[in-house]
């Protein structure tokens, strides 16, 4: 079996060297501009070059995401903006739009481009008319099963398969929405999503006032209402209200790491993880899980279901396996939050220091912790978990917590000390109060498959 590639996301240069630190061949970053995180992208030409240049020095891959579905205003500009770069070396452009694509194969007849999964291909023969144009690799839609990737895989065997195992859903067609272009006029396929699927709405009962407007009337705090599609007498969905308000198209997160193993097996040339907009400590996990996902697979080794425990540690609006699976019996959508919450553990602060002996850490802290809470220590050799027993200030004055984001503080590690190389990327974190870790068994029955 060949190891797939591990693919990242890379929203800062920051989260990049997170991201290869913990083990990801390649990461994915947007262009300025052309690419659908626009808001949320700290890449500019100047630290593209930079980001492409640490990679390739360290023998990884570095792809650009060229993926917006341009309107004419943006072709006039589209080529000269691209000119810096494509001299910077980019091992591949992630592209959807038909004319971008024919323009940059015109130009640089020699640049590889992945098809992106904007481009919505869920069938063989698609996949076959994008070879034919030039494409060296498919990024399949969201929406396919296992058993339609392999089948793909089989009529299209000299084609390099990526898919995602991880990260947010899209209540659209892998993202082609104009949900936000209508609520607030910000174009998702232009790279301004707003997340409005994710939104807290509620209804309120109205009437129309002198002039014709609406105008909302006192109502219960707590609601139910059925949608029946006229069309179709009798097939009704509940929707519920209380006083939170409810939530509509608002998927939960993609986790995958049980078919890794499969996918490997069918020939899927790269996992990708979903998550530009997301912190260094989302990558550095999810990177780090989703390796050994990889290297267990490739060397025969059974599943290790704590892999399912460590992201659940990564806040998340409950997970699924998505399209993977026929006739799973978890639900699709989460309607009780539109944001991500960590229930199990939180990250609580980055290590900036180590003394000479290895035992004790200069943290800057991001979340409060305490003496006696349950640690974990994260590093790219691999975790450490322990009891807090010792923390003092910069004084070098005890302390029995660390109150928040700003401040920074001394704790002593206990065990053996850490090599020197494995402090650059050290993250701590704190377990939450919550219930035991699943047991294979329990995972299992609750719709949980491995492949």
């Amino acid at each position: 079996m060949q190891a797939p590639e591990l693919l990242s996301p890379a929203g800062t240069f920051h989260n990049m060297r997170y991201a290869f630190a913990y083990g990801a061949d390649a990461v994915y970053a947007g262009q300025p501009r052309y690419s659908l995180r626009v808001r949320n992208n700290d890449f500019k030409v100047a630290t593209l070059h930079r980001g492409i240049e640490y990679a390739h020095a360290r023998g990884k891959q570095f792809y650009v995401a060229s993926n917006i579905a341009a309107h004419n205003s943006k072709l006039t500009t589209y080529l000269r903006d691209m000119e810096p770069v494509i001299e910077a070396g980019p091992d591949a452009l992630i592209m959807s739009d038909p004319g971008l694509i024919m323009m940059i194969r015109e130009r640089w007849p020699e640049q590889v481009i992945h098809l992106s999964v904007q481009a919505n291909v869920v069938n063989w023969a698609a996949v076959k008319f994008w070879q034919r144009q030039g494409i060296q690799r498919i990024i399949l839609s969201r929406e396919l099963s296992l058993e339609e990737v392999a089948e793909i895989r089989t009529e299209c065997p000299d084609i390099e398969i990526e898919t995602f195992v991880h990260g947010a859903l899209c209540i659209a067609y892998s993202g082609r929405c104009l949900l936000s272009g209508y609520v607030n006029r910000r174009d998702p396929n232009q790279g301004t999503c707003t997340n409005a699927c994710r939104w807290q709405y509620k209804t309120l009962d109205a009437t129309q006032d002198a002039t014709g407007d609406l105008i909302p009337v006192a109502a219960d705090t707590e609601r139910a209402a059925l949608i029946e599609d006229v069309s179709r007498p009798g097939k009704r969905m509940p929707i519920y209200e209380d006083e939170h308000g409810t939530y509509l198209f608002n998927s939960k997160d993609l986790r995958a790491v049980q078919h890794v193993a499969r996918l490997a097996r069918l020939g899927v040339a790269s996992l990708k993880i979903e998550g530009r907009t997301k912190s260094h400590y989302y990558v550095a996990r999810t990177a780090q899980v989703y390796r050994q996902a990889i290297d267990d697979a490739v060397a025969g080794r059974p599943f290790d279901m704590g892999l399912m425990d460590q992201l659940e540690n990564l806040a998340n609006r409950g997970y699924t396996e998505g399209f993977y699976r026929r006739h799973v019996h978890d639900e699709f959508q989460n309607y009780e939050r539109g944001h991500s919450v960590g229930v199990h553990q939180q990250f609580v602060g980055d290590i900036i220091g180590v003394d000479a002996t290895g035992s004790l850490l200069d943290v800057e802290v991001k979340n409060r912790f305490e003496v006696g809470d349950a640690m974990e220590l994260m590093l790219p050799g691999g975790n450490r978990r322990f009891v807090l027993k010792q923390m003092e200030n910069g004084r070098g004055e005890s302390q029995a917590a660390a109150p928040g984001s700003g401040h920074r503080v001394r704790i002593a590690l206990p065990g053996a000390p850490i090599a020197p190389e494995q402090w650059e990327f050290a993250l701590l974190m704190r377990d939450l109060p919550t219930a035991p870790s699943r047991t294979s068994a329990q995972a299992s029955h609750l719709g949980v498959a491995v492949s």
